[in-house]
């Protein structure tokens, strides 16, 4: 299994929601929240997409980790849920811890491929201005939710505050996408005959368009701002 897996990997496949639902699983999606939640390496995962597109899939996705069918597409969804929703607070947990131990050191490290310099400072301006609510916005903002917790740890943030908005931000997230993913195919489905499953290109990239419009926006707004000041 593994090694069909390697043999036919492509770089590309890790932007693609469905080659992790396909080639692991539950197991391999509990995996790349936590990752995108809690290692810096992971900012380039797909977290949203992947959430929405888990919701579609949530059916085979229980039975398919626990070879157990429950019938009831409520009991899946809660569970894919829970489940999904524990890895993003223990992903956190870990950036959270990580930064507590190595700020410093992380504002004077160059630049790698893993690592960009830039998205700390991002994070860090976001987390300014919103307090101890950034830690649940940034869920909802790719990139950001990667180094939100690390910089709650690097600015000291109060331990109990931290576990708090960690659980809410975690299942907010989680629920909403997933929830979000499994009805919206439904009600399309049944409306219009049109199977989100066989185009799942047009989620990734509404989902694409819509978490990095304000971002988008904002730096261009900010771009006009200064021009106008200079």
């Amino acid at each position: 299994m593994l090694e069909m897996i390697f043999l036919d990997f492509q770089w590309t496949n890790l932007i693609h929601p469905q080659w992790y639902i396909e080639n692991g699983g539950l197991w391999f999606i509990l995996f790349v929240v936590f990752a995108e939640t809690g290692l810096f390496a992971g900012f380039f995962l797909p977290g949203d997409s992947l959430l929405f597109v888990a919701g579609i899939y949530s059916d085979d996705l229980i039975s398919g980790a626990f070879r157990y069918n429950f019938n009831n597409s409520i009991v899946h969804l809660f569970l894919l849920g829970v489940f999904i929703s524990m890895a993003g607070v223990i992903g956190n947990i870990v950036g959270y811890w990580f930064g507590r131990k190595s700020g410093p050191f992380l504002f004077e490290r160059k630049d790698t491929f893993f690592f960009k310099k830039k998205y700390l400072y991002q994070a860090k301006d976001f987390y300014d201005k919103h307090g101890g609510s950034a830690i649940v916005m940034a869920r909802f903002l790719p990139i950001v939710r990667t180094f939100a917790p690390i910089v709650a740890g690097i600015v000291q943030m109060d331990k109990k505050k931290f576990s708090f908005y960690n659980f809410i931000g975690s299942f907010a997230w989680v629920f909403s996408m997933l929830f979000a993913g499994h009805y919206l195919q439904k009600i399309i489905f049944n409306s219009t005959g049109f199977d989100l499953k066989q185009h799942l290109e047009v989620i990734v990239i509404g989902i694409v368009l819509v978490t990095t419009l304000p971002v988008i926006l904002k730096m261009v707004t900010s771009k006009k701002t200064k021009t106008t000041t200079e």
